[in-house]
């Protein structure tokens, strides 16, 4: 809930390739008072019917206007692709039960003309998925020729896995990348910071081993993947829980304890790797990223982030969307299901025409099995849809 991610990109598909050529990306922040309702709709928080509505309308609006600026920026587009704002994500007994995002598309439909794809995590979750992560197909077909076992990670405000190269098909949600840091920034700072930027507060202290220990004793750690969680479970009211019995910790070392559980779960979930490719707004966060780089060394994990192989750190998940968008336009599967826990491979997502009639592209003759990642074009101009 930083912010609205968008990324521009060309995609097509060449027999068993698709190729994704990134045309540029940014980030906006939410209007402060949306970002408030926001975070004070988040369970444990009990909201009404009208507070929902409100919401869903008005985060519509601010990605249509993130969508119609982009546009302007990178050019025009066929397809507006939303993962909308996550609110609820319903687990139960280990089971995505449901999952419940934010941001009307017919709002960003209404201002751009285009057809947008969004609502994409509900079908998986239907065919007995989590919903999540979805990122698998990205980094299955991203990551799939590199020697060894591969770990995409992201460290979002909850932070997954991809596993690509082992066994099985894997992904799953470690626990939180960024959300009980935020939400102990926001109670240290009475609000003033949103985040721990750049580590700082973080720096200040030292972990706390009991903390630590408390805080990894969740029982979400040992459940067996695939399997998901969110800010439902990890948030504000679950911090003060836990500190309710640790007696006074101090700032700094509130914010390092909370980086090292990050980092610690995170290392967790990689060992026997051969590399993890780090993106997502943690990696900003040099604190937590020298942290997980001393747990993964322990391990003899070496860490690099997307950029190093194509994709910008800051907007891989931007480009996912888009990439998601694109597989449905063309009739193909969005999840795996070696990685969502899903039945089967499924068609993701709802779509709302824009100001044409809908016509999409004949579906495609073969589901692509990797993915290559073009540099941009000098003086990029947009092509002809394919």
């Amino acid at each position: 809930m930083d912010g609205v991610d968008v990324a521009a990109c060309e995609l097509a598909l060449s027999g068993d390739t698709a190729e994704l050529r990134p045309l540029g990306h940014t980030a906006s922040g939410y209007p402060p008072e949306l970002r408030e309702r926001l975070l004070a709709a988040l369970p444990p928080a009990a909201t009404t019917a009208a507070e929902l509505c409100e919401l869903d309308t008005e985060v519509g609006r601010c990605f249509a206007e993130v969508a119609a600026d982009a546009l302007r920026r990178f050019g025009p587009a066929d397809l507006v692709s939303s993962l909308g704002q996550t609110i609820y994500h319903w687990v139960e007994d280990g089971r995505a039960r449901g999952t419940l995002q934010l941001g009307q598309p017919a709002w960003i439909a209404e201002r751009t003309g285009l057809p947008v794809v969004a609502d994409l995590r509900a079908r998986d979750v239907a065919a007995g998925g989590h919903g999540a992560p979805l990122v698998g197909v990205l980094d299955s077909l991203w990551l799939g020729g590199e020697p060894g076992v591969s770990i995409a990670l992201n460290i979002g405000g909850i932070a997954n896995i991809s596993v690509v190269g082992g066994a099985h098909p894997l992904a799953y949600d470690t626990g939180p990348g960024n959300a009980l840091i935020d939400a102990a920034a926001r109670m240290v700072t009475g609000g003033e910071l949103a985040h721990d930027v750049d580590g700082a507060i973080a720096a200040t202290g030292s972990v706390r081993a009991d903390l630590l220990k408390v805080l990894l004793d969740d029982p979400y750690y040992a459940l067996e993947p695939p399997k998901s969680t969110g800010k439902e479970h990890f948030n504000r009211a679950y911090l003060a829980r836990v500190l309710d019995g640790c007696g006074r910790v101090d700032d700094g070392d509130l914010l390092a304890t909370l980086t090292e559980l990050t980092a610690a779960t995170i290392a967790d979930a990689c060992r026997g790797a051969d590399r993890v490719v780090a993106s997502g707004g943690g990696t900003a966060n040099p604190v937590l990223l020298a942290a997980l780089r001393n747990r993964l060394a322990d391990h003899g994990v070496p860490l690099g982030t997307s950029d190093q192989f194509g994709l910008p750190a800051d907007g891989k998940e931007a480009y996912l969307t888009a990439l998601l968008g694109f597989l449905t336009a063309h009739g193909l599967p969005g999840n795996v299901p070696g990685t969502t826990g899903a039945r089967g491979p499924r068609l993701l997502g709802a779509i709302t025409p824009g100001r044409a009639p809908l016509a999409l592209p004949e579906p495609a003759a073969e589901t692509p099995r990797r993915l290559r990642i073009l540099r941009p074009e000098p003086e990029w101009r947009p092509r002809a849809s394919r």
